[in-house]
């Protein structure tokens, strides 16, 4: 282990290879549209960034989840885009939370309602022993790819970094010593042969040189950190 633990850390998330259309430029615009008392600049920031990327966040959501099997569906983007500017000035950068997970969860969230509303109003018009049409009400939300990956992906580089910041405001050594060992850890998976609590605990006593009991000191002080980064995560 401490061979491994000299070699380069690789990254465990797969980077994409495309090019993600909701970029920096973006997030700056909402935060600064949000923040910004002038209309003229609210409105240039609206029409030049907001609008456009909202309009293909919808569309890539709508596609990725297969919400095209709803009926109406492009009067419902056209709501749904409609609504976005309506919540728009909700969103609070100071939080922590990336604008496009923020209102790609919403959007989500927006078409998922849509989906039950209208499968609820499907099944008073089927037998619920029609296994097609019971099917076809089941296939209407289908989980794909993009952006579950995507918030992810921002997920773990939201979590690394704060596991960076709980390093350094760290005060005792040792509770110093176990977060570079879960640092470690996360960034070595392949790294760890056997998952489970008591090999995780026989690892980072090889990685720090300390007790279990040491260990485990610190690692409550993580768990109570991780837990309110998670509840604000998911808030």
């Amino acid at each position: 282990m401490q061979e491994k633990k000299k070699k380069k850390r690789k990254t465990t998330r797969k980077r994409s290879g495309k090019k993600p259309y909701f970029t920096q430029v973006h997030q700056d615009a909402i935060s600064q549209y949000c923040t910004s008392p002038d209309l003229k600049e609210r409105e240039y920031l609206y029409v030049n960034y907001i609008g456009p990327v909202f309009s293909e966040m919808v569309d890539k959501i709508v596609y990725t989840y297969k919400f095209t099997n709803l009926p109406n569906i492009d009067d419902l983007k056209a709501e749904c885009k409609i609504w976005l500017t309506t919540i728009l000035n909700k969103f609070d950068a100071s939080k922590g939370s990336k604008a496009f997970s923020y209102f790609s969860v919403i959007t989500k969230n927006w078409f998922i309602h849509k989906v039950k509303t209208n499968a609820s109003r499907v099944r008073k018009e089927v037998y619920f022993d029609d296994s097609n049409n019971l099917k076809e009400i089941k296939g209407l939300v289908t989980y794909n790819t993009y952006v579950g990956d995507r918030e992810k992906e921002e997920f773990w580089d939201n979590l690394e970094n704060k596991i960076t910041l709980w390093g350094d405001e760290a005060v005792k050594p040792n509770e110093k010593r176990v977060i570079e060992a879960i640092k470690i850890l996360l960034s070595e998976p392949d790294a760890i042969e056997i998952f489970n609590k008591k090999a995780i605990y026989l690892y980072l006593r090889e990685i720090t040189g300390l007790n279990t009991k040491q260990i485990v000191n610190s690692l409550n002080k993580v768990r109570v950190k991780y837990r309110n980064f998670k509840l604000e995560w998911d808030n």
